[in-house]
């Protein structure tokens, strides 16, 4: 029963769980910020006290937001976890993280670790002949008229834009430069200026974008994930 003095009591653990949402929905992925969502519930229901509880709930909190918060400001880098990198190395991660304040009954996080690994299988397979999301692309600059598409071949899926607009080729590459993508060496293939991003803390998940300038105010961009 809700009474007074529980409200008192366990506060924190409905403060953590709110914070951890507000955090979670900044997520390119919903799912992935759901799933980055698990372990500070988990810890909100779970911590044996609320000292340790606040402690170790405010680690997992800023945890949570390294994971989420990089990605939604489209930065890059060796430091910038990878959307994909939120199912295992995060609950592994807040897993040893619990495991330092919770002292006892470690198989709820030898579950939630297990669990993390089992997302990243079946997110991997499912990411196999899909084309790629936004990656930071979308949306378009205003002032740009787009039309995009899903091509596929051999190799995968790629996803294609053509847009139209006052400078429109010069506003892409500025858009993708302002998005924290870099030039990139030309591909052997289609010889068109590309830009690149790269994140992740222990696999790299590489997303390249190509321009291809059709006249002053009209350019196709094609962007893939290596």
């Amino acid at each position: 029963m809700l009474t007074p003095e529980r409200v008192k009591t366990h506060w924190w653990r409905v403060a953590l769980a709110v914070a951890a949402m507000v955090v979670a929905s900044f997520s390119a992925s919903p799912f992935a910020g759901l799933f980055g969502l698990v372990p500070i519930l988990a810890w909100s229901g779970l911590a044996p006290s609320r000292r340790s509880g606040l402690i170790v709930g405010v680690v997992l909190l800023a945890l949570l937001a390294w994971f989420v918060l990089p990605g939604a400001l489209s930065l890059a880098g060796p430091w910038v976890p990878a959307v994909r990198e939120i199912y295992w190395v995060h609950p592994t991660l807040a897993a040893v993280v619990c495991a330092v304040g919770a002292r006892r009954g470690y198989g709820w996080l030898l579950a939630m670790v297990l669990a993390g690994f089992a997302a990243t299988g079946v997110a991997w397979i499912a990411g196999l002949e899909a084309a790629p999301g936004d990656e930071g692309i979308l949306p378009v600059p205003a002032g740009l008229w787009a039309a995009g598409d899903i091509d596929c071949g051999s190799g995968g899926c790629w996803r294609v834009l053509e847009a139209t607009g006052d400078r429109a080729p010069e506003v892409l590459r500025d858009h993708l430069v302002a998005r924290n993508f870099t030039p990139a060496p030309q591909s052997e293939i289609t010889r068109v200026p590309r830009f690149c991003r790269r994140t992740g803390l222990l696999v790299d998940h590489e997303v390249c974008a190509e321009l291809r300038t059709l006249s002053p105010d009209a350019v196709r961009m094609e962007w893939y994930v290596n």
